[in-house]
């Protein structure tokens, strides 16, 4: 039925939800080389693989059941998970003997992470106002831009500089009308980690040309130490530092050009820079509860009050209090020495029993948890230990699941490094390029398809669903001459290929989410891609290249 009204120019400009349209895609009912009741292996959105833990679930029940957890909180969220977080985050980014500064006022609790960036832009930006964003992007990032009807500027990477972005590019992309630049770290979707020296050369580009640097920090408890033997969470980077400590930053720029150690600030104020977002969704596993964060100066936080207030109220407040509830299975401490490892599993496949199993039922109420005493534990201490100096009596719901965090992180570490390796021997063609945390950014083999028709054929032949590169950059993006002609001097764009070549380049790539499937269904996907290859090939005429 006809309308008797018009759509916005800012919606009609606005891409549809991508996941949508990979869902659309199902297996062919009369597939000759399958079965019809073909299971569909899901590599395609990048949500946690197991249940939250235990010790969350027991916490989000007996919330739940509270007489006075119905109602408002503030707008910027409960102040005792406001406390605890900002424990959290000392500890997180102030590991050693690094101090930070972060406080419960720095800290505004948000309906989800997405909505911390809605919030972030509003308050920043107006209609006609540009902000860089790496490409490939998260999509979710371009859609509220453009929704706000604010400029997505692209900034090209490549698999040559592995995908990380170039601080001495991204200044030639900053105009009169730039007001902000965003990065999402470790990266969706190519899993890329961005190294601190990398992080504090952009927060230096930031402060030097009066923008924000928005961090999105999402899957920031999922960064593994390059060593395969590690079994500790490395630091996402030192902004936060507050100490006399080395600097983070290197002479070199990891993507491209160079930058003098001499130029990065040690003491850079980070309230004057930096806006930090964070997800509860990944760390926590519970995305359905829409909870995240925004860490930066509390003035900015009283703008962005204005957005929160508006748009959600509150976040939901439910979480909010269960992950802030003092935990009272037998951790209590006097002093950080006293600090005991909480229940974990054991990482490996999600869902498989673990080693050793001991039974807290004191802890959760008749419900055991399995629990392995191993150097996990022991690696999470360092983490934990780090918080602060100051005593604790109890300790809160949020902090008893670190060493769980490290547990899962290590488990999708584990995943990522046997999903190249089986990749390798089951369809060498396929290329892994950049992974990290929850992602793996591929190059398919066909050399004359689009991502999007591959990632339909893989649904439809053999029962795999990923997401295409091409979800993840706008094909009908332009720039000007000028800007491209400042890019191409570049090395990682050097090549003599247009700006529409170089995305068109992306688009031979391909996102798996690593971390929602088991090291069984890994090893069945990589095995489903080399068939692929074979039946793509011979069936369809597709043309195979490395």
């Amino acid at each position: 039925m006809p309308l008797s009204f018009k759509f916005s120019k800012s919606i009609l400009s606005t891409i549809s939800p991508p996941i949508p349209t990979a869902y659309k895609w199902i297996p062919k009912s009369k597939s000759t080389r399958t079965s019809p009741n073909l299971e569909v292996l899901d590599m395609s959105q990048g949500v946690p693989g197991t249940a939250p833990h235990p010790i969350l679930q027991q916490s989000l029940r007996e919330t739940s059941a509270r007489s006075d957890a119905w109602g408002y909180c503030p707008a910027e969220g409960e102040w005792k998970l406001r406390e605890v977080l900002a424990r959290e985050m000392r500890g997180t980014y102030g590991y050693g003997k690094r101090k930070v500064d972060i406080s419960p006022e720095d800290i505004a609790i948000t309906s989800g992470c997405n909505l911390a960036f809605v919030a972030t832009v509003m308050a920043i930006a107006d209609a006609g106002d540009e902000v860089i964003l790496p490409v490939p992007w998260y999509f979710n990032h371009q859609m509220t831009l453009t929704l706000l009807g604010v400029t997505p500027v692209p900034l090209i990477t490549s698999p040559e500089s592995s995908f990380l972005p170039s601080p001495t590019l991204a200044s030639t992309l900053i105009t009169s009308k730039t007001r902000a630049i965003a990065l999402v770290t470790p990266n969706n979707p190519t899993g890329a980690v961005y190294p601190p020296s990398l992080i504090a050369q952009f927060a230096k580009l930031a402060k030097e040309n009066g923008l924000a640097l928005i961090l999105d920090e999402t899957y920031r408890d999922f960064i593994v130490g390059s060593d395969d033997s590690s079994d500790t969470i490395e630091r996402p980077h030192g902004l936060f530092d507050t100490t006399e400590s080395e600097s983070e930053a290197e002479s070199e720029d990891h993507s491209g050009g160079s930058m003098a150690s001499d130029d990065i600030d040690k003491h850079l104020p980070w309230r004057s820079t930096l806006i930090s977002l964070y997800s509860f969704s990944k760390s926590y596993r519970i995305p359905g509860h829409r909870l995240g964060a925004i860490t930066a100066s509390p003035e900015l936080l009283k703008e962005i009050g204005k957005v929160l207030d508006t748009l959600q109220i509150c976040a939901p407040r439910v979480p909010q209090l269960a992950l802030a509830k003092e935990f009272d299975g037998s951790i209590s401490v006097g002093s950080r020495s006293q600090l005991r490892s909480p229940p974990l599993t054991t990482p490996g496949t999600p869902g498989e029993p673990p080693e050793s199993e001991v039974k807290l039922d004191s802890a959760l109420g008749g419900h055991g948890v399995s629990l392995q005493e191993s150097m996990i534990a022991v690696s999470s201490l360092k983490s934990a230990s780090s918080l602060e100096k100051e005593v604790e009596e109890t300790i809160s719901v949020l902090a008893a699941l670190k060493s769980d965090i490290l547990s899962t992180s290590l488990a999708i570490h584990a995943r990522q490094r046997l999903f190249k390796d089986t990749l390798e021997k089951e369809a060498p063609n396929w290329k892994v390029v950049s992974q990290g945390a929850y992602y793996a950014f591929v190059q398919h083999p066909f050399l004359s398809q689009s991502s999007e028709d591959v990632c339909q054929k893989l649904v439809e032949e053999v029962g795999v669903r990923v997401l295409p590169g091409s979800f993840f950059f706008d094909k009908d993006l332009d720039i000007t001459e000028s800007s491209f002609s400042s890019m191409k001097s570049q090395p990682e764009l050097n090549s003599g290929l247009s700006f529409k070549s170089k995305l068109n380049e992306l688009d031979r790539y391909i996102r798996f989410s690593v971390a929602n499937v088991s090291d069984e269904k890994v090893v069945k996907v990589c095995r489903r891609l080399g068939e692929a290859e074979r039946v793509f090939k011979e069936e369809f005429g597709w043309v195979v290249g490395g």
